[in-house]
């Protein structure tokens, strides 16, 4: 892991296309602004991680769960 020390106003590049810059800085809080290319995913880590743990039910979900839900989705 690489760790920086940055001021208010600072930033960091990574790569040609990604900069992070610090926005705030508030008690224990710092706010960062991301500029990167529309298409780069960016988010929280908790919300990252709820992702990619719904992802992973879905694909272990069973076929006749799904064919059970859409039944009962039907009018």
């Amino acid at each position: 892991m690489l760790v920086l020390t940055r001021k208010l106003g600072e930033s960091i590049a990574i790569d040609d296309h990604i900069k992070i810059r610090v926005v705030q800085i508030k008690g224990k809080q710092v706010r960062l602004g991301i500029e990167a290319p529309k298409d780069t995913k960016i988010h929280r880590e908790e919300v990252y991680l709820a992702i990619q743990t719904q992802n992973e039910e879905s694909a272990t979900s069973q076929p006749d769960s799904a064919r059970a839900a859409s039944e009962l989705l039907k009018p």
